[in-house]
């Protein structure tokens, strides 16, 4: 994990466009500088934390920091508003916190044809070593956009003409059989606990995968892959 330390620094690797997954300012620290660091990162859709002075001196160890560091990322994150133009299928994660399963994601959705894969800033694994390792090099061709809160950018997609299908293993209709509008948004939970409630209110559609066992779900990775091909399968048939 790279870290970059001091105002200058941060500043600096914010415009040059170096990724970075955050940038961690100390409490109770201020000035025009400061301000120039926050307004660069909402511009640029990097998240900024406030945190304890002690937690930043832990994190650099014996460098002078300035109240400021940034953390840096694999990749570039996009924003929402990128990626929806054009795109016929998302991808959005409800606080997947597993990078190796957020890599295989991303190689999944990039194989199977989706426009880009959409994941929250807070509780959820952003674009590390490991994620990138694991999606096999689709992160140089599949962006990947960082929103502040799921619902909102669901809200923000329907109002787009996006249709939203939640991958529960309650929900009503089988992901085999049911008709996907077009374009599509597929909502997939976080390992363990699946889909937040708020988050399935805001869906149009509420799919399953139908087990065979007495096992009730999918790891998040594969039952993305087959509810992404499926669509995929639909998507070459409506073509020829």
């Amino acid at each position: 994990m790279a870290v970059r330390t001091g105002v200058h620094a941060v500043l600096e690797t914010l415009r040059a466009g170096r990724p970075l997954s955050r940038v961690i300012i100390a409490r109770g620290t201020s000035g025009p500088r400061i301000q120039q660091v926050i307004d660069l990162c909402r511009e640029l859709h990097v998240p900024v934390r406030f945190e304890p002075r002690e937690a930043l001196d832990r994190m650099t160890g014996a460098t002078t920091h300035q109240g400021v560091i940034g953390v840096g990322a694999a990749h570039k994150y996009a924003g929402l508003e990128d990626v929806m133009p054009g795109a016929r299928c998302l991808v959005v994660l409800d606080g997947v916190e597993d990078p190796h399963n957020l890599g295989a994601i991303v190689r999944t959705a990039h194989a199977a044809g989706a426009s880009a894969v959409v994941i929250p800033e807070r509780r959820a694994v952003g674009l590390t070593e490991t994620v990138a390792k694991a999606a096999a090099g689709a992160l140089e061709h599949l962006p990947v956009a960082r929103v502040g809160n799921v619902n909102q950018a669901l809200e923000t997609l329907k109002q787009n003409g996006f249709w939203i299908y939640g991958l529960d293993e309650r929900g009503e209709e089988d992901y085999d059989r049911i008709d996907y509008a077009s374009p599509a948004v597929f909502v997939l939970g976080g390992e363990g606990r699946g889909l937040h409630q708020l988050v399935k209110k805001r869906c149009d559609f509420l799919i399953r995968i139908p087990m065979a066992g007495p096992i009730s779900s999918l790891n998040v990775s594969v039952a993305a892959g087959v509810v992404l091909f499926e669509w995929r399968r639909r998507q070459a048939t409506s073509t020829r």
